[in-house]
């Protein structure tokens, strides 16, 4: 009977570690074939690649969302970030006629990356240097940016030949190469090759044990010689970095910058980033794991929204698929 008894919970615990491994993918896999039984259009080339394109942009700024959740900290600023990526991108091609030429585009792109590090700037000096919790000092950010990027485009969107904020028509326009790097594949393929270094640097380089040692236990890292606080800035640097090319990875897409354009994406890449702890039974953020949360969520909206269901309850099924997500990760870590 006592044997018995041992078998029947060495079988439970196996099948509670499948579950708690796998079982992101698992629904992903779930999900799909349901969906293409209900509705076969949606395992058409045409909805598979809609799917894999609007992911594209979560993906990325989930990495970003990924180096902070890796220090333990979280970055609620990528949305309002992307938002003002985009908005300085634009203006740089259109109000200031930088996308007339490559080599000008390029610089704009360049010098995009480089302001939107005053993100990075102002959450580490808020969480490294005042010690504020990352989820309040973040947050403070996220409506500081947000503010800033409609201040900066006067309350509107940057199209071409729009009047300016001085009354002058803007010139510039968006170069076509830029476009086609909105578009798939060239926009499939940054994500994934970001989604790659971001593993690799993880995974394989001093730099990202550094990060997880500080994440999984600060006061042990610096009694190791890690500089803490430095690794913790770095993940903030990385976070604003993905999210100024998350954002101007929307102006290529549609061509302009609108209002809150990036601060959309700002929940999704919430989710998949927490939701990509779990996969793999892995039980810390990773690249990997937040391009499979990110599908998650990319094939359940895309579903609900095929099947006609009402795009106001859609957040519903998000929470619970996070919220279940989220009870894998923690059942695994009891």
């Amino acid at each position: 009977m006592a044997q018995a008894e041992r078998i029947k919970n060495f079988s439970q615990s196996r099948v509670m570690d499948f579950i708690t491994r796998w079982g992101i993918l698992l629904t992903i896999a779930l999900l799909v074939i349901g969906f293409s039984i209900a509705m076969p259009t949606f395992r058409t080339l045409s909805n598979i690649t809609t799917i894999v394109r609007a992911v594209s942009i979560v993906t990325i700024v989930a990495i970003g969302m990924t180096f902070a959740l890796t220090v333990n900290g979280i970055d609620r600023s990528v949305g309002s970030a992307a938002t003002t990526a985009n908005t300085v991108n634009m203006t740089f091609l259109i109000w200031f006629s930088m996308g007339t030429s490559v080599p000008g585009a390029l610089l704009a792109i360049a010098l995009t990356v480089i302001i939107l590090q005053s993100v990075s700037v102002v959450n580490s000096l808020l969480i490294v240097k005042l010690r504020i919790p990352d989820m309040l000092a973040t947050l403070a950010t996220m409506f500081m940016f947000e503010g800033v990027a409609m201040t900066y485009a006067g309350g509107g969107a940057i199209n071409e030949r729009m009047v300016k904020p001085g009354g002058t028509t803007a010139t510039g326009t968006v170069p076509v190469f830029l476009r086609t790097m909105g578009k798939e594949p060239w926009i499939i393929i940054i994500m994934l090759v970001l989604v790659a270094l971001a593993f690799l640097f993880l995974t394989y380089t001093k730099h990202g044990r550094y990060m997880y040692a500080v994440g999984s236990n600060s006061e042990a890292a610096r009694l190791s010689g890690i500089n803490v606080q430095k690794y913790r800035a770095l993940a903030y640097v990385f976070s604003a970095a993905l999210a100024s090319i998350g954002g101007m990875l929307i102006g290529a897409r549609v061509g302009n910058a609108q209002i809150n354009s990036g601060s959309v994406h700002l929940m999704g890449a919430v989710a998949a980033a927490h939701i990509g702890i779990s996969v793999a039974g892995i039980g810390r953020p990773n690249a990997f794991g937040t391009l499979a949360g990110a599908f998650l969520i990319g094939v359940l909206e895309n579903g609900l929204i095929m099947a006609s269901v009402p795009y106001y309850t859609v957040n519903i099924f998000k929470g619970a698929v996070l919220a279940i997500a989220l009870a894998l990760n923690y059942v695994r870590k009891k």
